[in-house]
C-alpha cells in the first residue's frame, strides 16, 4: 500500500520551566510515523539547512521516504508548555510552499500542514491521484507570519470532495459554511471529551480511551492518519474505535511499536453511539 503524507517536517523547540529540547515535529511528522507501522509511506515537505540529517535518517530507518523541497530554512515552533495539555505556540520561521504532487497514485493521502503551507493546486491534485485522503485542518487555519500563532477562518468549500477531515471542537468552528455531508467522514475531536463523528451526514459520538499523558502533542495527526487507514481496511465503528485506540496507546508510549493484543484491547473501551442527525 502505497501513502503519502504532504506537509512541513519541523524543528520544534519545547520549552517546559526552565528547560527546553529541541526535536523534530510536524503534523506530517506524526502521521507519517502511525502510518509507517501500515504501509509504505512518503512525505512531501520542505525544510533547510537547519534541518538536522539525522532526524532524515530516523525517518528513512522507519521506512519512510523523504522527498523534501529545498528551502532557505525549515518550519520552527516553539511550544511552551504548561502542563501536558496546555501549551502556546510561536513560529519562528516557515519552509517553502508546497503547489505539487508527486507524479503517480497513491492509496492514501495525508494533507497535513502546520504553517498555511499546502496550496489550493497541491489540494486539488490530491483529489485526483489519491484513493483516499485524509486531511487535519489545524495547518489550514494557522497564518503563516512568524510570532504567536494566530488562525483564521477557511471556506469549507476548499476542502469538499475530500474524504475525511479532521479538526478539534476549536478549529472546527473557523470553517465556514462546514457542511458535514461534503465530506464522507468528519471528525471532530475534543481530547479526551467525548468526540463528534459526522458519517455521510449521520452523526455520532465517541468517546477516547483514558490514558495518564504527559503531552499530547500529535494526538490529533496519529488519530487522523489511523483513522485514514482504518477506515479503508474496517467498518466504520471499528475504524473509529482502532483509531481512538491507536492514539491513545501513542500518547501512553510515544511510540508505535505497542502490542496488536493491547490495540484491541484498549479499542473495546473506546465508546461509539450513533446519534440523530442534525447540523452542527
Amino acid at each position: 500500500m502505497k501513502c503519502l503524507v504532504v506537509g512541513h517536517l519541523t524543528r520544534d523547540v519545547i520549552v517546559r520551566g526552565s528547560s527546553f529540547e529541541t526535536r523534530i515535529g510536524g503534523g506530517a511528522y506524526y502521521s507519517a510515523a502511525a502510518l509507517s507501522r501500515f504501509c509504505d509511506v512518503e512525505v512531501l515537505t520542505s525544510y533547510g539547512g537547519d534541518f538536522p540529517e539525522e532526524w532524515v535518517k530516523v525517518l528513512e530507518e522507519m521506512g519512510i521516504t523523504i522527498n523534501a523541497i529545498p528551502g532557505e530554512r525549515s518550519t520552527t515552533y516553539r511550544l511552551e508548555y504548561f502542563d501536558a495539555s496546555r501549551r502556546e505556540l510561536t513560529l519562528i520561521s516557515t519552509a517553502a510552499k508546497i503547489d505539487e504532487l508527486p507524479d503517480g497514485r497513491y492509496d492514501i493521502i495525508v494533507l497535513n500542514p502546520v504553517a498555511g503551507e499546502i496550496g489550493r493546486k497541491a489540494i486539488e491534485a490530491a483529489k485526483e491521484k489519491g484513493k483516499l485522503i485524509g486531511a487535519d485542518v489545524q495547518g489550514f487555519i494557522r497564518r503563516p507570519f512568524p510570532g504567536k500563532v494566530r488562525v483564521t477562518g477557511i471556506p469549507f468549500e476548499v476542502f469538499r470532495g475530500i474524504h475525511i477531515l479532521h479538526a478539534d471542537v476549536s478549529e472546527a468552528g473557523y470553517i465556514r459554511g462546514l457542511d458535514p455531508e461534503g465530506v464522507e467522514v468528519l471528525l471532530i475531536s475534543n481530547g479526551e471529551e467525548e468526540g463528534t463523528v459526522y458519517r455521510r451526514g449521520r452523526a455520532y459520538r465517541y468517546r477516547p480511551a483514558v490514558v495518564r499523558v504527559e503531552e499530547t502533542t500529535g494526538a490529533g495527526d496519529v488519530f487522523l492518519a489511523a483513522f485514514t487507514y482504518f477506515y479503508r481496511e474496517c467498518p466504520f465503528v471499528q475504524a473509529l474505535k482502532k483509531a481512538g485506540a491507536f492514539t491513545a496507546l501513542f500518547l501512553k508510549y510515544r511510540r508505535f511499536d505497542f502490542p496488536e493484543d493491547e490495540l484491541n484491547e484498549t479499542a473495546m473501551r473506546v465508546h461509539v453511539k450513533p446519534l440523530e442527525r442534525k447540523a452542527l
